[in-house]
């Protein structure tokens, strides 16, 4: 049996210790456990001109649970597909099912905190809320673009940009893995590991990695 999983070939050293800020900008649900809204709020958004391709998928399930949308290049969805087993990247495309799926693929957007990423975030969450994407979008992830505090302007426009999606998670910068360490969910910092652990609860990742014939 194979397993569709991110194998690294090198031993995970000591990363833990957090270098950021708040796992959150936009309102926590009231429990992790409690199933989060994936559908989007207004129904008269227009779809915009300029869109994210579509990427036909044919995965299970049960082989997949979680699809990782990078919404510009460099945005760390690679890095998130090696530390949640179960999950992976999409190329920068919304992913789509054959019309014979039950289900629409679970979706979460990754963005950089610096303004290029934080408009290719909106224009995705625009597209999303459109209704022309039949994904379940669970929210958004901001990964820090540099290490410190956020300036204002970025803060405040990431606070806008959370009003268009299901929920926003931050996660700091990690100079470690910058530097090359190996990413390893084990050593990844507390406010990554917390993240990983919720999306868990949400049964969108696995503990170990998923068989595959």
């Amino acid at each position: 049996m194979n397993t569709i999983s991110r194998v690294q070939s090198a031993k995970c050293g000591p990363v833990r210790a957090d270098e950021g800020g708040p796992t959150e900008v936009a309102p926590a649900a009231a429990s992790s456990t409690a199933p989060w809204p994936v559908g989007p709020r207004a129904s008269s958004v227009k779809t915009p001109r300029l869109g994210f391709p579509r990427r036909s998928i044919d995965v299970p399930r049960e082989t997949v649970r979680l699809w990782w949308l990078g919404v510009h290049g460099g945005a760390g969805e690679t890095t998130l597909a090696q530390l949640l087993e179960g999950s992976w990247e999409t190329g920068h495309a919304w992913p789509q099912t054959d019309t014979n799926a039950t289900e629409p693929p679970d979706v979460i957007l990754v963005a950089r905190t610096n303004a290029r990423g934080l408009r290719a975030a909106q224009l995705a969450a625009i597209e999303w809320a459109s209704g022309s994407v039949p994904v379940h979008l669970h929210g958004l992830v901001l990964i820090a673009d540099a290490p410190g505090r956020l300036p204002k302007p970025l803060k405040d426009f990431a606070l806008v940009v959370a009003g268009g999606v299901p929920r926003v998670w931050r996660l700091p910068w990690v100079e470690a893995w910058r530097l090359g360490e190996p990413v390893c969910a084990e050593t990844a910092p507390r406010a990554v590991a917390a993240f990983l652990d919720e999306l868990r609860a949400q049964q969108l990742g696995a503990d170990t990695p998923i068989p595959t014939p």
